[in-house]
Order: structure tokens, then C-alpha cells, then sequence
């Protein structure tokens, strides 16, 4: 893989003023020479001026970025991420979760996946010696039962589709028209993965080890879960 690449690394925050600060200091250390951007809901707690405060420690103040926005949800908000890579003329677009759930020193195994010759490798919880630690059964319950509805429903060629551990080839991101009535909730994260393998994308899941959040909140709740499986149904029937 050539070490020219340029990379973008986005992570979509509301209210992890908790966490932030370790995971871009873990990001720097696994991908040093990436760009990170932050796209803030606004959060109350304080997670945007931590981001700003965390650049200026490390003198990365034009590498390092945050975005606030004054809309909320998980879906826009990596949809802005994904432009920002685009309209920044990036090789490669990485996003994982800010709660510390995934572990930032596997992204270089993403990034290696693409860089082999795929348009999109998957963290996957859902594949030999991929792991989720700390989850009670419904949580699991709920994941299975989205990811069983994406695979059968949808035909998506992942097992994990509801993760948001990838990365992402940039050209390809860009051949979609990511603006046609997005999914505002994590069920964008289907829906993207279904928009790419329609315009032939090639895939890969890469195992790794989901831990549950240790410091705040989760935003995935049952009412989540449901909502992301009728979107699923919805993009079914209008054959997207």
C-alpha cells in the first residue's frame, strides 16, 4: 500500500467530552500521518472544545478538525464526514465510533484491506475471532436481528452491516448520490452499504473486537433498533 495516501479519519460525537481526548490521541498514534475530523452535534458537555484544545496540544490545529453542526443524528452526520472527504480530494475515508467501542489501533488493518485492492472493509464483529465484549443479550438481540433483516432483505454481501467501523474508498464514495434522502439514524449505515454495492463495489470484513463503552451513554436504544429495521424494509421495497 503506498504511504502516499491521504486519509481521513471521521468520528461523529454528541456529548463525549469523556472519551474523546484518548481516542484522538489513540487515531494519531495509529495512523499518524491521517487527517482527523470531528463532526460534533453540538454537544452541551464540551466535546468541541475538547477536540480544539487536544489539536493545539499536539500543534495539529490544520490536521485535526471539528465540525459542529446545529442538526443531530448519527446518519448526517457521517454523511458530512464522507463529503468533507470528498470535497477534500482524500484516497481513503475511515469512521469508527468516539465511545472508545472500537479500537483505533485496528485501523490500520482497514486501511491495509483497502489499500490490497477492495472499495470497502468492514469491521466485523460477525466473523471468525470477531468479538463483542460487555453486551448484555438484548443489545445482542437487537444487532443480530438488524444485521439478519440487511443481509436477507437487502442481499448486502457483509455480515456486519450495521457497524460503523470502515473504511472506505473515497472514488467510490464519491460515484453515489449521497444527498437522496439520507437516513438520518444508524440505519445510514445500511443504507450506505447498500447504495455502494449497487454501484459494484467490492467488500471485505475485517474481524475485530467490539467492547462496550465504559464512560457515557449509548445512543443505540430498542426504539433505535426498530426504526433502522423498517428503513431497511423501506430501502427494500423502493429497490435502492
Amino acid at each position: 500500500m503506498s504511504s502516499n495516501l491521504r486519509i481521513l479519519v471521521g468520528v461523529c460525537t454528541y456529548n463525549e467530552a469523556g472519551n474523546v481526548t484518548s481516542l484522538l490521541s489513540r487515531i494519531s498514534d495509529a495512523l499518524p500521518d491521517a487527517d482527523i475530523l470531528v463532526v460534533d452535534d453540538d454537544s452541551p458537555d464540551g466535546t468541541a472544545e475538547r477536540v480544539r484544545q487536544f489539536a493545539e496540544s499536539r500543534d495539529r490545529a490544520d490536521s485535526i478538525k471539528c465540525l459542529v453542526r446545529d442538526q443531530r443524528g448519527l446518519g448526517g452526520a457521517i454523511l458530512a464526514a464522507m463529503i468533507a472527504a470528498i470535497d477534500g480530494g482524500y484516497d481513503l475515508f475511515c469512521n469508527l465510533d468516539a465511545d472508545l467501542s472500537h479500537d483505533p489501533a485496528d485501523l490500520p488493518r482497514l486501511v491495509a484491506a483497502v489499500g490490497d485492492g477492495c472499495d470497502v472493509a468492514v469491521g466485523s464483529r460477525y466473523v471468525p475471532d470477531g468479538e463483542i465484549v460487555g453486551w448484555p443479550l438484548r443489545r445482542k438481540w437487537m444487532s443480530r436481528w438488524i444485521n439478519l433483516i440487511a443481509r436477507r432483505r437487502l442481499g448486502l454481501p457483509v455480515n456486519d452491516a450495521s457497524g460503523s467501523f470502515r473504511c472506505y474508498r473515497v472514488s467510490k464514495l464519491a460515484e453515489l448520490d449521497l444527498d437522496d434522502q439520507p437516513s438520518e439514524g444508524y440505519s445510514f449505515l445500511q443504507e450506505v452499504l447498500l447504495k455502494l454495492h449497487h454501484h459494484g463495489a467490492t467488500f471485505t470484513e475485517v474481524p475485530i473486537t467490539f467492547t462496550e463503552r465504559t464512560i457515557g451513554d449509548s445512543k443505540l436504544n430498542f426504539r433505535e433498533a426498530i426504526r433502522s429495521g423498517w428503513t431497511v424494509l423501506r430501502m427494500q421495497s423502493k429497490g435502492s
